[in-house]
């Protein structure tokens, strides 16, 4: 049964024989780290007397990608200061009031708030809507910018509605119903469609968008059918609506590959899974994607992949993280190399150095989802 039915969650580290003391220690440890660490540690950062930004370590800016994760771990954790200081920076720094983009976040701002664009990227949104509705379920509601699930409700309007009464272009593509990498451009991330929280969504938004909710849910596990690929598992970081790898428009970058973005697949299918257990399907590509790392590629899990698993010789830049995803992977998988990756992840320490970012924030949502710490708030 799932979790959203039994409120109830799996403990994987626990399964496998780890101390809830250690796994508490652990846990707390992470937290202490890249929340309060030292600077060559941590990537949260006191902002004035009320606010906060979480720093992108590897291009020294702030992003709704992580403004909007740390967030959400603020409160998994019960961390309702830290939150409402990321969240006043956000909405003081990243929101855009007027133009185009009026409603949405700039995706990228310079750690003095100045704005890097005036675009924003789509899995922040959804990111923030969900972190916000949690809020307002485990705190209650404020005033102004933290009456949380009022400015829930807003963001997901204008994720669906944008363009309908004045100039701008929606997130989520209405024809299909799937997400898109960014709202002018026609495809897709495979890792920014999360299903279970488009189910939560489909419970909590303002009344009118509750189908379309529950339908996008839907569309989004039909299309990761479709971009992950039926051998390894493999999604590529940008793909077309029908799944077909893609690069980017923009510049050529080989976004069609098995990258960095592409890591978070593994993750999203295991929290889908525990959450809402709705397709069989996220345990086959789960079990797929691990023996492919533990199997057809053991000792060269560090590089780029074709998603047919045709090995680029060139180093990931974040190899932390396709541990700590594949290790996430777990709560879906049911193969035999589901302790493997769980095992390796927890003999694998926090990243240092510059790129630390983003390894650690998919290292953190994987200890907190395998420790049974990764919940829906109601």
């Amino acid at each position: 049964m799932s979790a959203y039915k039994k409120e109830t969650y799996h403990n994987v580290f626990e399964e496998y024989g780890y101390s809830s003391k250690d796994i508490e220690n652990k846990l707390e440890n992470i937290y202490s780290t890249i929340f309060y660490g030292n600077d060559d540690e941590r990537l949260y950062h006191p902002f004035g007397d009320d606010m906060a930004y979480f720093v992108d370590t590897g291009n020294n800016d702030s992003r709704t990608e992580g403004m909007s994760y740390a967030m959400m771990m603020c409160v998994q954790r019960n961390m309702k200061e830290e939150f409402d200081r990321l969240w006043k920076w956000t909405k003081t720094y990243m929101f855009m009031e007027d133009g185009f983009n009026k409603g949405y976040f700039a995706w990228s701002v310079k750690l003095n708030g100045e704005k890097n664009s005036n675009g924003p990227a789509p899995d922040g949104e959804e990111y923030f809507a969900m972190a916000l509705f949690f809020a307002s379920n485990r705190w209650g509601d404020g005033e102004g910018i933290f009456n949380y699930s009022k400015e829930a409700k807003e963001l997901l309007n204008e994720c669906v509605h944008k363009g309908e009464q004045e100039p701008g272009d929606p997130m989520w593509e209405h024809t299909n119903k799937l997400i898109k990498f960014v709202p002018g451009l026609d495809f897709t991330d495979p890792s920014y469609h999360l299903p279970h929280f488009y189910e939560l969504f489909s419970l909590w938004c303002n009344e009118e968008d509750r189908e379309f909710w529950e339908d996008a849910a839907e569309c989004s596990r039909e299309y990761l059918k479709k971009a992950c690929h039926p051998i390894t598992g493999l999604a590529p970081e940008y793909s077309k609506y029908d799944g077909v790898p893609c690069d980017s428009p923009l510049a050529r970058g080989y976004h069609e590959r098995f990258y960095s973005d592409s890591y978070r697949v593994a993750a999203n299918l295991g929290l889908s899974y525990e959450w809402f257990e709705k397709t069989e399907w996220e345990c086959e590509c789960a079990d797929k994607i691990q023996t492919f790392f533990c199997e057809t590629v053991k000792g060269k899990a560090d590089l780029v992949y074709e998603i047919d698993g045709t090995i680029i010789e060139e180093k990931a830049l974040h190899p932390v993280a396709i541990i700590a995803t594949n290790a996430m992977a777990s709560l879906a998988s049911k193969g035999k190399y589901r302790k493997e990756c769980v095992d390796l992840f927890w003999n694998t320490p926090l990243r240092t150095g510059e790129r630390r970012y983003y390894d650690n924030c998919l290292y953190l949502f994987a200890f907190l989802a395998l420790s049974g710490n990764y919940r829906i708030w109601k």
